[in-house]
């Protein structure tokens, strides 16, 4: 789990979006974006501690690249996540941040932003 909040935060800046939205989307398979507890690194642990027992490596699956783990946990984890935008900054409660996860990487990854005015 990779923090991306501030990536995020610098391109609502640079966009001019006082107040509106922010579409954070992952266009891969095997990754994911998600909103959680940044403060503690214990948190991200135990997600993708969590989310390896309910789809482990070694799970009998039958897609054939062997990386159906990673498939399930996108599923889990999401594609994307949509936030709030007031006075040209990412609004996020207090323990916030946003993640970027990757479940079978490294790899070189993109995410795409959309951001829309209010």
């Amino acid at each position: 789990m990779i923090d991306i909040t501030s990536r995020v935060q610098e391109a609502v800046g640079r966009s001019g979006v006082e107040d509106g939205l922010c579409h954070v989307f992952c266009p891969h398979t095997t990754a994911g974006v998600v909103v959680n507890e940044g403060a503690d690194p214990d948190v991200r642990a135990d997600l993708l501690n969590a989310l390896g027992r309910l789809a482990p490596a070694d799970g009998s699956y039958a897609h054939a690249e062997r990386n159906a783990d990673a498939h399930i946990q996108s599923v889990l984890a999401g594609p994307a996540v949509l936030l709030p935008v007031d006075g040209g900054r990412l609004s996020l409660g207090t323990w916030q941040k946003v993640f970027f996860c990757e479940f079978d990487g490294p790899r070189r990854r993109e995410i795409w932003l959309r951001l829309l005015k209010a």
